[in-house]
């Protein structure tokens, strides 16, 4: 049994619903849900704002779930979603960039959200870290960071190579030294993996199954 109490990872919890079928009737049960779990917030699709959701944090994402989109077309999209309500933005690197070792390209697609956005928003950055190499999970970090960002993030949980594992949340943690946090999400579906994950240094988890994730966690 994890040692972490479940209200302290409800508090680091994103509860999240990204599918491309959800319904604004999705949109009002994942609230609902959210405030019955006690998480921190909620995240979804940037067309689904506003969201009514009092008491909780509203966040979206940009870029998502390829990262294959123009910079001006995510800062655009991100500004969009924070003068709609978001308080957080996820926004997807460009993977390709990064497998290449473009790393200035990827500081820059940052920059661009980043300065979109300016500061409205926490903005986290997703890396796809399951697609990248551990020198490249380390480089685009440090881009991150020097680009601004709040927070890295594993992974969108829609790309074939795979979500958050343990080894790169610790290579990520190890890299941002506390100055970022450190998002784990994708696959993640018991507590025992969440646990794991905040061992490794996560400091926040998108879940699309934080009731079944908390219920492993004890009162």
């Amino acid at each position: 049994m994890p040692k972490i109490s479940r209200s302290d990872v409800a508090e680091m919890i994103d509860h999240t619903l990204l599918s491309p079928d959800a319904t604004p009737a999705d949109v009002t049960a994942l609230v609902t849900e959210a405030r019955e779990l006690g998480v921190f917030a909620i995240c979804v699709s940037p067309s689904m704002l506003p969201v009514r959701a009092p008491g909780l944090v509203v966040a979206t994402v940009a870029g998502f779930p390829s990262g294959k989109h123009h910079s001006l077309v995510k800062g655009a999209e991100a500004r969009l979603a924070v003068e709609q309500g978001a308080a957080e933005v996820d926004m997807v690197i460009d993977v390709g960039a990064a497998r290449a070792g473009e790393y200035g390209a990827v500081l820059s697609d940052i920059v661009t959200v980043r300065e979109a956005v300016g500061d409205r928003a926490l903005l986290k950055v997703i890396i796809e870290a399951a697609a990248l190499s551990d020198d490249a999970i380390v480089e685009v970090c440090r881009a991150a960071e020097r680009a601004g960002a709040d927070f890295v993030k594993t992974s969108t949980g829609f790309h074939p190579a795979g979500g958050a594992s343990a080894h790169a949340v610790r290579l990520m943690a190890e890299t941002v030294g506390g100055r970022l946090g450190v998002k784990a999400s994708g696959g993640i579906r018991d507590a025992a993996q969440a646990a794991e994950l905040i061992a490794a240094g996560a400091t926040r988890l998108g879940l699309s199954r934080s009731r079944a994730v908390l219920e492993g966690f004890p009162v």
